[in-house]
């Protein structure tokens, strides 16, 4: 059997042993030969309603069975699904739903407000059931395009301005049989993920829905992690071994354990993205839970994962471990020269889990990926052992007075004072010293702390160019919906 797509694999693996669980939905595990069923009802609802090879689907959905066995019978059709964020606004949701010239949208239930918005600018839209599939489609025209493409992510990284980015099926596949050789405990045919981060991210579809799937492992889909004590309830009754999870996921999985919730017993490890994992968090963590907290790096233009620990005894703190075998990458300088080991740059790599340009944005593509190489944007270094470090992104690069200012180590020592529970640093313009540093800071629930005791905090830990001159509190930081600190919206409040 050709298994170079990922239905393939998943049909492959799940075929064998119909009756064992894959899928807890609702305190309720389904069988393998269920959910497979459930994708052959949604593949002939597709047939029927004459979505072609090459045309996509757009997916507003929460984490739930349908959304899995839609994608499975897209990919078996040829097709491509574009997981859209339901939340992400009007405006920002039909220009998605347009540059993508999707077949037509799915949601649910809980988005029937959408359905004569989207309707009524041409885009045929449909509402099922989160656990069956929908009635057939009278789906509009639209061009049909490559069968290897598998899904279409949009992304604002740091720009909030969406970056639509096409994945292969050869993409998707080199990530997670790349995971899963380097960091052997992924997950196997006995372990039970957690997927409870949204799938419409790249992040939470692949670590937290497909790893599983294609391995044949169980997985807990979650429509929300909120609130974390029910989720907390979940973990422990399907006995998940592996969680998924951003920073601010730790945060609530500890604050929970903390208001009473039992730590889980059969948990092996947490796998922590999306976002810089504080040290002190993930140390917190770890001794909370009893278990390794593994930190990993990775891109949605690199299908989620670009760099792990190569095992849960090899983590090392402030690493976000070393490169999966199917990436290579180089550190450079401004000029494009190769650094060398311990020398910080601009991170470029290249790869077989790596897209090879933006979709219908011929501009950008020529801009970022270059002769086989993509520019992460990213500012990192490489130890001896090959570990690599994040430094900061470009654009977090702060220039104070003519020196170099990185916004995320100004952020770290702020984090380490007991009484902050969050923070976020922007430079400010100043027409003599070129910025100022500015710091967000959400204090920890119950702590009191002053402007002035933070910036004598700072003093002790760093130069003095570095250290904020303005301090503002916030009740909570604006984030995406995988929980990364927006801050193109505190630097337009």
């Amino acid at each position: 059997m050709d298994s170079s797509r990922v239905e393939r694999k998943i049909f492959a693996n799940l075929s064998t042993l119909p009756a064992e669980p894959v899928i807890w939905w609702q305190k309720t595990w389904w069988s393998r030969v269920a959910f497979l069923e459930l994708a052959d009802a949604c593949e002939k609802v597709l047939r029927a309603s004459c979505f072609k090879e090459g045309q996509r689907i757009a997916l507003l959905l929460p984490n739930c069975p349908v959304f899995l066995a839609e994608a499975v019978a897209v990919w078996r059709l040829g097709g491509t699904i574009v997981p859209i964020d339901f939340r992400c606004g009007y405006v920002s949701l039909i220009k998605q739903l347009k540059h993508a010239d999707v077949f037509a949208a799915i949601t649910f239930r809980g988005c029937q407000n959408l359905v004569p918005l989207i309707s009524e600018e041409g885009i045929p839209c449909v509402v099922t059931p989160l656990d069956a599939p929908c009635e057939v489609i009278a789906g509009r025209p639209s061009a049909e395009e490559s069968p290897d493409t598998a899904v279409i992510f949009y992304t604002s990284g740091m720009t909030g301005e969406p970056k639509a980015v096409p994945l292969t099926h050869k993409n998707l596949l080199s990530c997670i049989e790349a995971c899963t050789a380097h960091i052997s405990e992924l997950a196997g045919e006995d372990d039970t993920a957690l997927n409870a981060l949204p799938n419409f991210n790249v992040f939470g579809l692949v670590c937290g829905a497909l790893v599983p799937l294609v391995n044949a492992a169980r997985q807990v889909v979650l429509p929300t992690f909120m609130p974390p004590a029910a989720s907390m309830d979940a973990i422990r009754n399907a006995e998940v071994t592996i969680i998924t999870a951003v920073p601010t996921m730790v945060s609530l999985i500890l604050g929970a354990v903390a208001r009473g919730s039992a730590v889980p017993h059969s948990l092996r490890f947490v796998l922590s993205g999306g976002d810089k994992l504080p040290e002190v968090l993930a140390r917190r963590a770890s001794e909370t839970l009893g278990v390794p907290v593994v930190e990993g790096y990775g891109l949605t233009e690199a299908s989620s994962v670009v760099s792990i620990a190569p095992g849960l005894n090899k983590c090392r703190p402030g690493t976000v471990g070393t490169l999966l075998p199917c990436i290579e990458a180089e550190i450079r300088d401004e000029e494009g020269k190769v650094l060398t080991a311990g020398e910080e740059g601009r991170l470029w790599i290249r790869g077989a889990s790596v897209a090879s340009g933006y979709y219908r944005n011929p501009e950008l593509t020529e801009k970022l990926f270059v002769n086989g190489w993509f520019d992460t944007g990213d500012i990192a270094r490489f130890d001896s052992d090959g570990y690599l470090s994040l430094v900061a992104r470009t654009s977090d690069v702060l220039f104070v007075g003519g020196f170099k200012v990185y916004a995320q180590e100004v952020e770290r020592v702020l984090m380490e004072h007991p009484a902050v529970a969050s923070a976020a640093v922007v430079g400010v313009p100043r027409s003599i010293s070129g910025e100022i540093v500015k710091a967000f800071v959400v204090p920890r629930k119950g702590a009191k702390v002053t402007s002035k005791e933070l910036v004598e905090s700072c003093r002790k830990k760093l130069s003095y160019y570095k250290v904020p001159r303005i301090i503002e509190f916030l009740d909570k930081m604006p984030r995406s919906s995988i929980g990364e600190i927006v801050k193109r919206k505190l630097e337009k409040d």
